[in-house]
């Protein structure tokens, strides 16, 4: 019989984590809530414990690798593309599965050929990043990936109560670590990544519409207060890229892209400045629905490109956001800042204007547009 801890006593997750690090190291298997529900999970480094687990996997389910965090990723998927990085930043941690196809290059070459085989089957691999902050820590607590198993709750049962644990993950498991009763929820979404392209190989927790709203690529840029140089680049930048999509700048995210813009310092709500508004409108761009938003760890991460007006806003973000996100720079591709005209007249907001959407001009081939 498994021995069975509670995760919900506080006072006992620091025991509940050695014994299942240990259990783990030891090639034996360990229940985990999920984000959905429970799953029998063992070390992708101990063989007999992942032969048991693909022994007792539904006929209709892939073997899936459990990470710590998105970023280890890379090191199953060197040549993730830039699609598979956008998806895996703002769908994990969740339940979403993502499927590469070709991993034959990252760590997966250095599995044993047999668990090789098993787990990456025809060079592909399945991966996920648990949001169920049990798993989320054990896995920081140990040298590799879980394999995972989800536990079929039993039939019509609209939840796996503590009680049936045992029961329901038979004699395989030799520690449970249980969260209460965990309703029957939809299993987590499986989603395959081909380049440019994805796949959505089960609609689960997570819908396709979701999905694809997490697709789109975002253009974020900063300045201070949100009030003039970045909300003119965003602006004009929606004219601009619209323009080359042929297409009106509501449509854009429709058309796969998001732009947005945020202050280090920034008051949420407040307008452009009027200046600001009449030198974008002067070159066809529209900014009086604006309204100023302070940068966060949040927005960061979801960016792909993040362009500072200036240098102070680059070390600025760096010190504070360095470890989220894509690799920040300066609109100014020639490393010149973009100066602040706030208290000047419409002169100075005009030529300011010119400037964003002529840096614009040089930034925008660099996303390939089709």
């Amino acid at each position: 019989m498994a021995e069975v801890l509670d995760w919900q006593l506080q006072s006992g997750r620091r025991l509940i984590l050695e014994s299942a690090v240990q259990e783990l190291e030891r090639g034996g298997l360990v229940v985990f809530p999920t984000d959905t529900s429970y799953a029998l999970a063992g070390s992708a480094l101990a063989p007999a414990a992942v032969e048991k687990l693909l022994a007792l996997k539904p006929a209709d389910e892939i073997p899936v690798l459990a990470l710590a965090s998105p970023g280890q990723a890379l090191d199953w998927v060197p040549r993730m593309s830039p699609l598979g990085r956008r998806l895996a930043r703002r769908l994990w941690p969740g339940p979403v599965t993502l499927v590469f196809p070709d991993a034959a290059d990252g760590l997966a070459s250095q599995l044993p050929e047999g668990m090789r085989a098993s787990l990456c089957p025809a060079g592909s691999v399945a991966l996920t990043v648990p949001g169920h902050e049990a798993l989320a820590e054990i896995l920081y607590h140990l040298p590799a990936p879980l394999v995972l198993v989800p536990l079929t709750p039993p039939a019509e049962a609209t939840e796996i109560t503590t009680a049936q644990l045992s029961e329901v993950a038979g004699e395989a498991a030799s520690l449970i670590v249980a969260d209460g009763n965990r309703p029957t929820k939809p299993p987590s979404s499986i989603i395959r990544i081909e380049g440019t392209s994805w796949t959505m190989l089960r609609e689960g927790a997570v819908l396709a519409d979701e999905v694809a709203r997490c697709t789109a690529c975002v253009i974020l840029f900063v300045c201070t207060g949100n009030t003039c140089r970045s909300p003119m680049a965003e602006a004009l930048c929606n004219k601009l890229l619209a323009d080359r999509l042929q297409c009106s700048p509501q449509e854009l995210a429709a058309r796969g892209y998001h732009v947005v813009s945020a202050g280090l310092a920034a008051y949420p709500g407040d307008e452009a400045s009027p200046e600001a508004v009449r030198a974008v409108q002067e070159l066809g761009g529209d900014l009086t629905a604006h309204a100023s938003k302070p940068l966060t760890a949040d927005l960061v991460l979801i960016a792909d490109h993040l362009l500072a007006m200036t240098q102070g806003h680059l070390a600025a973000v760096l010190a504070r956001y360095g470890q989220y996100g894509p690799q920040p720079r300066l609109l100014d591709p020639t490393g010149g800042d973009v100066a602040d005209p706030v208290g000047a007249d419409q002169e100075v907001y005009r030529a300011c204007a010119r400037q964003i959407a002529q840096h614009l001009e040089q930034f925008l081939p660099e996303l390939q547009l089709p």
